[in-house]
């Protein structure tokens, strides 16, 4: 009940939503990746989930989401993402997206982390239900991860 509390006040201070309308738009269930160029084994099976709030920051044009997922180290990652859109109509979209992802003890396995937070940048790529996201290296043993899944509007 408290992370229901405290994602309803975020969502109320970020977004400047009233309580009827505080609710997630959007679901999202990641189902793995693909680590282009890997030099080591990575888990490629990633379930995860991530409620979305579209068009609530900055004169209501980025996309805000909180969700958790299985990174591919084996581990719980929370995530806290952002999406600016580029072309968005009713079968499909592209966004410009940001987030910042927990790696527990994992975070020295990337360029940039503080601790073992990560920031995480790239493309967004939706047709109908399908998701894709582009994400260059940021770590030296992958060239790019590519991530997928599905996503659904909650009405």
């Amino acid at each position: 009940m408290q992370v229901k509390q405290a994602i309803l006040a975020v969502t109320l201070l970020a977004g400047g939503a009233t309580a009827a309308d505080a609710g997630p738009d959007q679901v999202s269930i990641l189902l793995g990746s693909h680590h282009v160029g890997a030099t080591r084994n990575f888990e490629e099976f990633n379930p995860g989930v991530i409620l979305t709030w579209k068009e609530v920051l900055w004169q209501n044009r980025l996309d805000v989401g909180v969700g958790v997922f299985r990174n591919s180290y084996g581990d719980a990652s929370v995530v806290a993402t952002t999406a600016f859109p580029l072309v968005r109509n009713q079968n499909w979209g592209l966004d410009l997206f940001a987030a910042l992802a927990t790696y527990p003890g994992e975070g020295d396995q990337f360029t940039y982390s503080i601790g073992d937070v990560v920031p995480i940048a790239g493309l967004q790529a939706r047709y109908g239900n399908v998701f894709v996201q582009a994400i260059p290296s940021g770590g030296s043993s992958v060239d790019a991860t590519l991530t997928y899944g599905l996503t659904f509007a909650l009405d």
